[in-house]
Parts: structure tokens; sequence; C-alpha cells
């Protein structure tokens, strides 16, 4: 009898970053252990680590019994960004038992049946505002449930729903022509002037949009031609399709209940850019907007309370695989080899060529950001090292800070340890082993393009140093 073959698979999430934890345990005991000294940048008042002062200290490896030790420690971390995700699925779940946001999406696809074409672009637009403006990430996810709603009614999946949320914001963000988390930090440790520089940064931005938007709409197109070629197809998924017009019904209750919501979206922005909200206060707020819409969509309170119970339970995976992943980072610090790691990748910068050193410093990056996944903590870390070393290298320091900001944005999009994207796809019970296999290759287009908009850079000596 004929035995099939095992087709090799992506590992499920836990265990891929449990693999991770593994590893970099065993890199305790390797690398040699060292440490910048910190300082107060006197532009940003952000702690930044002396370029000149880098010193190996003892090594300080991490145990197995402190490697599962870090796992707990992670997640106690990591509690703010999972608390939100339970929030915001709690919040959701009380203003979809209003009925509003069904019938509101049903009648956004029936009026856009007709140019579903124009969805996809517009929606990615939308959110890419979002992310070059005010460096948003996080606080994209509460429209992800209803970005899936809008996929799933135009014949697409979840991962498209991600997508339009998650990578849109993903592309303003590595633009970043106003992005105060990278862009604004990074000019001001650099001593550039804010925000200059835009003009090239917009024109990576274009190109980026346009390669995202395409892939997301071929997929889109493969998945509504044949659904059982979704990624998703065959595993369980949370209860977020919507019926037809006739079967939905819209009131004048379900319309206020809409409009609160909207108000609610608007403080949040607000309260965004002036005040520099997160999760906390991101988190209070959704509290409020869903209890709000509960009692104007006329719930009970034990329907609202029902209801937000079970929308934090639908997203425990995702919330749960944030703490794991932040262990990464605990073993990482207790093992005291994050700044090792960040010397010895700086120090090989300086043997390239200088037509392709921005492109080295961008790939360093890259791999940095997955250990430090924080857009504003990966430029605070980096650029003080990185923008002295540009004059070193030939380089000028507006190119080294778009390359630092492209190699921090990028792999977020399938880093396992970022929080704003496993949040992202834990908040619509997304497997990570499956939006790894659908984005790698589009990241990998990025990676491309940003190398290309690098080395057009250093060609023109961008500046204005």
């Amino acid at each position: 009898m004929d035995k099939k073959k095992k087709k090799f698979g992506i590992p499920h999430t836990y265990v891929l970053i449990l693999c991770v934890i593994i590893v970099v345990a065993v890199m305790t005991y390797i690398v040699p252990a060292g440490a910048y000294d910190r300082v107060t940048d006197p532009n940003t008042g952000k702690s930044v680590p002396d370029v000149n002062s880098f010193h190996f200290v003892e090594n300080t490896p991490v145990n197995p019994w402190e490697m599962v030790q870090a796992i707990p420690k992670g997640m106690t971390q990591a509690a703010s960004i999972s608390y939100f995700i339970f929030v915001i699925g709690g919040a959701f779940a009380m203003i979809k038992a209003t009925g509003a946001i069904d019938g509101g999406v049903v009648r956004f696809i029936d009026k856009m049946k007709k140019r579903e074409n124009l969805v996809i672009p517009a929606v990615m637009f939308l959110f890419s505002i979002l992310g070059f403006s005010i460096g948003a990430a996080e606080e994209v996810i509460v429209f992800i449930p209803i970005a899936c709603m809008i996929a799933r009614g135009f014949g697409w999946d979840d991962i498209v729903g991600v997508a339009m949320v998650s990578t849109g914001a993903c592309i303003g963000f590595a633009g970043g022509m106003l992005n105060p988390f990278t862009t604004g930090i990074g000019q001001g440790i650099a001593e550039l002037p804010l925000y200059s520089g835009a003009g090239l940064r917009t024109v990576g931005y274009v190109f980026f949009y346009i390669i995202a938007v395409a892939w997301v709409m071929r997929y889109a197109k493969k998945v509504k031609n044949d659904p059982a070629k979704s990624l998703l197809y065959g595993t369980e998924r949370p209860a977020l399709d919507v019926k037809s017009v006739e079967e939905t019904p819209f009131t004048g209750r379900h319309k206020l209940v809409l409009v609160a919501f909207v108000i609610g979206l608007c403080i949040m922005v607000w309260g965004v850019m002036t005040y520099g909200w997160y999760t906390t206060e991101l988190g209070a707020l959704f509290l409020i907007i869903g209890i709000v819409c509960a009692l104007i969509g006329g719930l009970t309170s034990k329907e609202a309370a029902n209801a937000f119970v079970a929308g934090a339970k639908d997203i425990v995976f995702g919330a749960m695989v944030i703490g794991l992943a932040r262990a990464i980072l605990v073993i990482l610090t207790e093992g005291q080899i994050l700044d090792s790691v960040v010397y010895y990748a700086a120090g090989a910068l300086e043997v390239l060529p200088k037509a392709v050193t921005s492109v080295g410093v961008f790939w360093v990056n890259a791999v940095i950001n997955f250990f430090i996944p924080s857009g504003s903590g990966q430029i605070s870390t980096m650029v003080p090292i990185m923008a002295p070393l540009a004059d070193i290298l030939g380089i000028t320091r507006q190119t080294a800070v778009l390359a630092v900001t492209y190699g921090d944005a990028f792999t977020n999009q399938i880093v396992p340890t970022s929080g704003a994207l496993l949040g992202a796809l834990g908040i619509v019970n997304v497997p990570y082993e499956k939006w790894l296999k659908y984005n790698w290759k589009m990241v990998a287009l990025w990676i491309l393009m940003g190398s290309i908009m690098l080395i057009v850079a250093t060609a023109i000596n961008w500046g204005p140093f």
C-alpha cells in the first residue's frame, strides 16, 4: 500500500515561539555579554546608548529553569497589550450584539458590490494615513473584526481583513513622513530638521502601497474564485459572517450606536495625537464605548456582560501569544546579550562598500527588529549608534535614519515578536503560521524596494546631511 508523503508545514504558533525561546536561551551561553552606557538625549529626552561606551560584562547565561520562568515574566511585561486585546474583543462583542455593526456592514457591502475593486485600495489607503501621521500600530486592532466582516461579505477571507488594516497601517508606518515614533525621534537624535526629507519618503510610500495593494488583491481574487484556496480553509473561524440586507435590520437605534462608535473613534485619534494615549487609555476608552453602545442598543446588563465575556474568550489565543513572545526579550535582557547583538551587527557594516552601506544598515535593523519590535524602542537604540557610524561610513545621517526606520517597519508584518501583529491576528484567530505563509513574499518585495530606495538615497547624497 502506498504511503502518502507527509508535507512539511510551519509549526503551530506556540511551538514556533517556544523554539525561538530555546534558541535565544542557548545564545546566552555563546554570545559574550555586553552593554552600552545609557545617556539622556537632549533633543528627545529619550534614554539612548552612548555609541563609544560598549564594554563586555560578566556572562549571565539563562539556564533551563530561568528560561521557563521567562515565559510568565514575559506575560507580566506584556500584560498591558494583552489586556488591551481582551478589552477590545469584549467591547466589540458588546457593540456587535446590538446588531448595529452587522446592519452597517451589510449595507456597505450592498452599496459597494459593483465597485468592490475599490474597497481594498481605499481601506488600505485610509489606514496608511493613520500609519504615517500618528504611527498607528496597536491602535488599529479594533478595526480588524469589522474589516473581516467586510472581507467575508465580498467572498474573501479573514487574512484579507487583517491585511487591509494591519498591512495598510504598516505601509504608512514605513513611509513615515510624519511618524512621531520613528522619523520624529530618529531625526531628533540625529540632529536633523524635524520631518525633513519627506519627498523621498513619500516616493517610497507610494511604491510600498502599490506592492501591498496588488498583493492583497491578488490573494483576495484567488480566494473568491475558489474558497478552498484560502489559507484558512478548514480552520475554525470566529462568527463574523454577514447575512443579506433583507435578513439584517438596520433601525434608527442601530444608527445611533454607530454614531456613538464613530464619536469614540474620533476621541481615540484625538487622544493619541494630543496626549499620546496608548494601551491603558485606549483600553479604558473602548470599555466606555462598548458600554455606551450596549446601552443605546438596548442590551440588558446580563446580555452586555455575556457578550463581553464571549468576545474576550474568543481571543485568548492571541492575547496569550503576545506574552509568550515577550519571553524572548526577557531572556535577551537577563542574558545581557541584546547590546552585544547590536554591537556586532554595527561592526559588520564597516566592511561594506559605500554604495550598499545603507542597505546593510537596513538589513541589520531588519534583523534587530526581531529582538526589539518596538518602533520607538528600536529607533532610540539604533540611531545613536548608526548616526555617528554613518559619518564614518560616508553616508548621510538622513539616509541612516531612513534605513533604520525601514528596518523597523517592514518585518513588523512577519516577526513573531511584534505585539501589534500578534494582536491583529489574535483578535480574529488567524494563526501566525498561516499569516507567515501568506505574507513573507510580500515583505521580501518590500525589502527589495526599500533597498533600491536606499541605494538611490546614497547616490544622490540625500540630506541635508
